[in-house]
């Protein structure tokens, strides 16, 4: 049912599916200032893991750390500005739809891990097996 107060041929404000909205002139630069500022993110953190492995800036052991907290950087720089994921009350649905995607994630890599770590410990050694060959 529509409002008496909405003219023919405008949209009915009431009568929009979740997260359909209405964009207007503002809103519209408003997501592409959101979108260049990601990209503008993404593109310093991209060049900083690369400065970080082509130079000493950085104490040659603690490389792989820096290199995992630009890429967590860059993870949330994706999620923020580009796929929109938010702690607003809207995005309940996507927040608990990408932990969960995380925790399948996780358990498959310490799984992984876990499992070979194992079959590594229950193999025989390559001098038993080669006399047990012959």
């Amino acid at each position: 049912m529509t409002d008496q107060s909405v003219k023919p041929g405008e949209r009915d404000p009431e009568d929009a599916a979740p997260g359909d909205q209405a964009i207007s002139a503002g809103d519209f630069a408003g997501g592409v200032r959101s979108y260049v500022t990601g990209l503008g993110l993404a593109l310093l953190l991209t060049a900083a893991s690369f400065v970080v492995v082509n130079t000493h800036l950085v104490w040659a052991p603690a490389v792989p750390m820096a290199l995992v907290v630009l890429a967590v950087a860059q993870m949330g720089v994706h999620l923020v500005f580009f796929l929109h994921i938010t702690t607003g009350p809207d995005n309940t649905n996507n927040v608990l739809a990408l932990a969960f995607g995380v925790l399948v994630v996780l358990l498959v890599i310490f799984g992984s891990v876990w499992i070979l770590g194992h079959l590594n410990h229950a193999m025989m050694p390559v001098g038993e097996m080669m006399q047990h060959m012959r």
